[in-house]
């Protein structure tokens, strides 16, 4: 092996290393109580930054809320975070979601994921599921959001919703399509 290959060889384990490190912390998992904490932080903010966004999640027939997703990406890239299902405003069940990524990335986001379901038939199909994947088991409309919008204003009549917000980091993806959500206990 030349040493500009074995220069790159061992800054791919460094890199790789690095990253198996970041997610084993992350997947220290938290508890049910950080959980719900968080996702109770999560609703308030949805509910304060999307003007009309309280009424809209009472015509829901329920909410996955994941307060912290951490994606790290340097060519090969892998998010995870963990929240809950409420339904009628009561968790019901923990939630992980989980995806790779692999092309040009640089860098690492924190940002939150609010999954809303608008009929009975979504969120049964969600449920049913053993390892939910958004694009593949159902399709998610990711919602982009305007300053100064009203939900109100927005006609909206997918079946399941997706909001991404709170972006910190040097990565941009408001995507979900791809990740894969399965139920933990806790």
């Amino acid at each position: 092996m030349s040493l500009t290959r074995l220069s790159l060889f061992n800054f791919l384990v460094i890199i790789l290393t690095s990253l198996s490190l970041s997610f084993s912390s992350i997947a220290a998992a938290a508890s049910a109580t950080e959980i719900n904490i968080g996702v109770k932080e999560t609703l308030k903010r949805f509910k304060a930054d999307i003007s009309g966004g309280e009424e809209f999640l009472k015509q829901s027939k329920a909410v996955l809320i994941f307060p912290s997703v951490i994606k790290v990406g340097i060519g090969i890239g892998g998010e995870y975070g963990e929240g809950a299902l409420q339904v009628a405003g009561k968790t019901t069940a923990y939630y992980s979601t989980a995806a790779a990524s692999i092309g040009f990335q640089l860098g690492a986001q924190s940002k939150s994921v609010v999954v809303i379901f608008m009929t009975d038939a979504a969120i049964k199909g969600f449920q049913a599921s053993k390892g939910w994947k958004a694009g593949v088991d159902g399709s998610v409309a990711i919602i982009e959001w305007g300053v100064g919008e009203d939900i109100n204003t927005v006609d909206i009549e997918d079946p399941i919703i997706g909001f991404v917000f709170s972006n910190k980091g040097l990565m941009y993806n408001l995507t979900i399509e791809g990740s894969k959500f399965t139920k933990i206990v806790k």
